[in-house]
């Protein structure tokens, strides 16, 4: 797993932690975490990623990670950890966001993630016992709406995993949001595939999406003959 962090754990702090990119079938997933002594040093319009302008998600990133009040932690989950069999997402998920707070949270300090299980007691247990130092979790479906620690972070992991796309963009060309349901990246998917005769190490091969491009392949390659 990789990590990034900027600042260092802060004591008598509250944090939040979500992810972004889990469902995508290209790329990584990113985790955040936000820790800061008062919810108020945030600024003011942050909240749930999705409720947020693209430019305003990177300035809004920009001032969390420039300022004295702030501490945050990111980690990257890549495809082949994604693929492997013994593994699973909400398991990654639990992972990413532990290692995030890792980065940012105190022994005892307390904090709010966004549920990545239907169960959302189980995953804040799971979140809790993976982190480095004892910590007390909440986890909540839609924290990242209601808790603007936690839309803190679901701000840096948009933006981590926007750059990340970005990335990708510029080796491969437009390759759209990296979603299923994008017909950009469908587009791709198919176009790499008939090109190279197999899928970029960027493609989660253990999505169904991929295996519908692979048998594509393999049916239009028998219709030929």
């Amino acid at each position: 797993m990789e990590t990034t962090m900027c600042g260092g754990p802060h004591d008598s702090t509250v944090f939040g932690a979500d992810e972004a990119g889990k469902g995508p079938v290209l790329g990584s997933m990113f985790a955040a975490a936000v820790a800061v002594a008062d919810p108020a040093d945030l600024p003011a319009d942050v909240d749930d990623s999705k409720n947020v302008a693209p430019q305003r998600r990177e300035e809004l990133a920009a001032e969390l990670r420039a300022s004295d009040a702030v501490t945050v932690g990111v980690a990257e989950i890549p495809t082949e950890r994604i693929d492997d069999p013994a593994t699973d997402m909400n398991s990654l998920t639990v992972a990413a966001q532990a290692e995030a707070i890792s980065q940012v949270a105190a022994a005892d300090a307390t904090g709010v993630v966004d549920a990545g299980d239907t169960d959302a007691a189980r995953f804040g247990r799971r979140v809790a016992d993976a982190v480095a130092v004892p910590v007390d979790v909440t986890a909540e479906h839609g924290a990242d709406g209601s808790h603007a620690v936690v839309g803190a972070a679901s701000v840096v992991a948009k933006v981590e995993r926007d750059a990340h796309v970005d990335r990708l963009a510029d080796e491969h060309g437009d390759v759209g949001s990296g979603y299923p349901s994008d017909p950009t990246t469908r587009r791709f998917l198919r176009e790499y595939v008939d090109e190279h005769g197999e899928l970029p190490d960027c493609a989660r091969t253990s999505w169904g999406t991929c295996d519908d491009v692979l048998a594509a392949r393999e049916q239009s390659a028998l219709d030929e003959f």
